[in-house]
């Protein structure tokens, strides 16, 4: 009876201390084996979704996920830049207007412009801030500017509201069935495909002042403040392929949601591309992603 008791201390002393056998966690199979790698293709890229397009036609020539719509980012300032050019293309005389910013647009998080709010800036000048340091804030300053002008687009009052109707309006137009905005710069979720954004950067680069915006290393320019006092800002371009020669642009996009995106422009030997990242893994890889994507293609077609 004691030899009883005392191995049932035992047992409950082992227990306590931690010290009895644990059943060994049951194994996970193994993953079955991939097929093996294909000599030839594509490269290996990170990012989610993937384009690569005629710059001369448009065509899309490759892609992985290409048809699926994605998280844009601030590549959502192709279409706000878009639209502010072809109203200036109908009207020369907006580029030269004075946009105020509003306290609502200086309150916009994420990339800046660093402008403030009652700064005076000629819309020709601030499309450099939209597009070179991708300012949200003046993503929004443009939508409140021109919002009203497009009303009609739909039942929407809101300055900002109208601009988004207009750009998805735009981007039906162009055919783009796989995309949709929310806010004119990107940090909700704004979605498109990688072919949608291929043909929206087609006919934006047609225009040759967004080429000339896009392909800009650095601008600066004066703006005025509410108190009628002048300074200096300095915009460089987020685009780090622009380092690089024959690459033209054309628009940075990073979120949680998105991963780091990339749509861009270059020239090889007389032969144009576009090519679109989304959702890539990180800032670096986005370039990576695109030049590998660029190199790749610029021989295929060196062989035919």
């Amino acid at each position: 009876m004691n030899t009883l008791i005392r191995s049932i201390a035992l047992a409950a002393l082992a227990a306590t201390a931690g010290l009895t056998h644990a059943q060994p966690p049951e194994e996970k199979p193994l993953p079955p084996k991939v097929p093996a790698e294909k000599v030839g293709g594509p490269p290996v890229v990170s990012a989610k979704g993937w384009a690569v397009a005629d710059g001369k036609t448009g065509k899309v020539l490759w892609g992985g996920n290409e048809k699926d719509p994605l998280p844009i980012a601030s590549t959502t300032k192709i279409m706000t830049a878009y639209i502010v050019l072809k109203l200036a293309a109908e009207d020369a005389k907006v580029l030269d207007e004075v946009l105020t910013f509003s306290e609502a647009a200086d309150k916009v998080v994420g990339s800046s412009s660093d402008l403030k709010a009652g700064d005076k800036v000629a819309v020709r000048e601030l499309l450099y801030g939209l597009l070179l340091p991708s300012g949200n804030d003046a993503a929004h300053a443009f939508a409140e500017h021109f919002g009203p002008r497009f009303k009609s687009v739909g039942k929407e009052q809101d300055p900002v509201a109208s601009f988004v109707a207009q750009m998805n309006a735009t981007a039906k137009a162009l055919k783009m069935g796989e995309t949709n905005y929310l806010d004119p710069h990107g940090l909700t979720r704004n979605v498109a495909s990688p072919r949608d954004l291929v043909t929206l950067a087609f006919h934006a680069m047609k225009d040759p002042a967004f080429a000339k915006y896009v392909q800009t290393r650095r601008h600066k320019c004066t703006v005025t403040d509410k108190d009628g006092n002048a300074r200096e800002v300095t915009w460089n371009n987020t685009n780090k392929l622009l380092d690089i020669e024959g690459y033209e642009g054309i628009k940075t996009g990073t979120t949680t949601a998105a991963g780091a995106c990339l749509v861009s422009c270059g020239t090889l030997n007389g032969d144009r591309l576009i090519v679109v990242a989304l959702g890539s893994t990180s800032s670096d890889n986005r370039y990576t992603d695109s030049r590998n994507l660029y190199r790749w293609a610029w021989a295929e077609r060196a062989k035919k």
